[in-house]
């Protein structure tokens, strides 16, 4: 089936009184026939459902459709994009364990990983797509190697398949962050990333009304317990013990569920997926080539633009489209301000995504607890304004711009 077709029915199943959308299975717990069918749950030997936050079918009505675009065995949704990473990451990780990132990450992301210095865990952050950068960070304590599809905000391009390489030659896992991009631009997994991360607060959500996250796994990585002794006894699971660790420990203690009903919100938001993502990428192009086009002054960042030095890899790596972000260096923090305040179409706020046009001033909102060397390796500059495009007729951005900067 074709991507739109498949955000439409695949994952469905048959509703109750022929219903075409999951009900919202509101509730905190669910009652069993029996003590031994209860105990059975619990004890991972009987399918159904006791718990919202361990299951809910609300919920797994939405993961079963990430799990089918993603190209995944499974996935886990939960409370926001931030817990999903922390899930993504944590299920694996250990005191005394590090992680190669990509230095150019969101500011959210950064802040996670400074925080969980406290529990051993190290980053070695390295220049996206630097190949000897990357491979000099190796040793014998790196678990995972992590990396965003499209930075954000530096709208950097990763070329998934050679991370995915030189991360499994030394046997370690690749944890991509697919938010910016979605399925709709790069299953990556078929680009050999082993776990993926979508913040589905953005574009699978697409009208900013509820907060989530979604992690996928492939199924592909090749577990031991040598290597990965916090999996222990879920190795027996084989393709499915990354999963299974995840259900059965890290994601129902800590409690890091999504709610039924915003689950039951991004069902409903995911079946336009395709179609927004389509207009909002083209309406990017468009906007950042009349930029470049027509500003001396305004330096225009976006991959889709023939002078965008990741311009290659992501004609290798996306389909669809470049993206629905674009970055605009005006030539200072008060000009960016100035800017910002007389548009009248889009919304000043830090989220992406929306069907609606978005800014933001990054240096002192998402970035705000970076050091300077974080903000020079994700591209954040006091003059930057990052724009997020929606579905709005173009033209109308265009003039929008046009008069807020005259």
């Amino acid at each position: 089936m074709g991507f739109n077709t498949n955000l439409l029915h695949a994952g469905n199943q048959k509703e109750i009184k022929g219903a075409t959308l999951p009900p919202i299975y509101q509730s905190s717990a669910f009652f069993q026939e029996s003590a031994e069918d209860l105990a059975g749950i619990f004890a991972n030997k009987k399918m159904g459902y006791c718990y919202t936050r361990v299951a809910n079918p609300t919920i797994n009505a939405f993961e079963e459709k990430i799990t089918k675009l993603e190209g995944g065995i499974g996935s886990v949704a939960c409370a926001s994009g931030m817990a999903a990473l922390s899930m993504a990451l944590l299920n694996i990780l250990e005191a005394g364990d590090e992680i190669i990132s990509s230095a150019s990450l969101y500011g959210g992301s950064i802040d996670l990983f400074r925080d969980i210095e406290a529990f051993g865990i190290k980053t070695r952050y390295v220049e996206n797509n630097n190949w000897e950068e990357i491979e000099a960070a190796f040793n014998d304590r790196t678990k995972v190697v992590f990396a965003e599809t499209i930075g954000n905000p530096c709208l950097d391009v990763t070329d998934i398949d050679k991370l995915a390489e030189i991360a499994h030659s030394h046997s370690v896992p690749l944890v991509i962050d697919n938010t910016t991009a979605t399925p709709y631009l790069v299953k990556a997994i078929e680009h050999g990333a082993d776990i993926v991360v979508n913040s589905s607060s953005k574009y699978i959500n697409g009208s900013s009304n509820s907060i989530s996250g979604v992690l996928t796994d492939s199924g592909h990585f090749k577990w031991t317990k040598e290597r990965y002794p916090v999996l222990g006894e879920y190795i027996k699971y084989g393709p499915f013990a990354y999963i299974s660790k995840m259900r059965s420990g890290l994601y129902r203690n800590m409690g890091t569920c999504l709610s039924p009903f915003n689950a039951y919100l991004n069902v409903i938001g995911i079946e336009t997926l395709g179609l927004r993502m389509e207009r909002q990428c083209r309406n990017a192009y468009e906007l950042a080539k009349w930029f470049d086009e027509n500003y001396d002054d305004i330096t225009v960042n976006y991959p889709g633009l023939a002078t965008s030095k990741w311009n290659d890899i992501a004609n290798t790596i996306l389909k669809n489209g470049y993206g629905a972000i674009l970055t605009i260096r005006v030539g200072s923090k008060e000009r960016a301000f100035e800017i910002m305040d007389k548009l009248t179409i889009p919304y000043i706020l830090s989220n992406i995504g929306d069907t609606k046009t978005l800014v933001v001033h990054p240096m002192s909102t998402i970035s705000l607890h970076s050091t300077e060397k974080e903000l020079a390796d994700a591209g954040v500059y006091e003059d930057l304004i990052r724009i997020s495009v929606g579905i709005e007729d173009v033209e109308d951005l265009i003039e929008d711009f046009r008069t807020a900067i005259s």
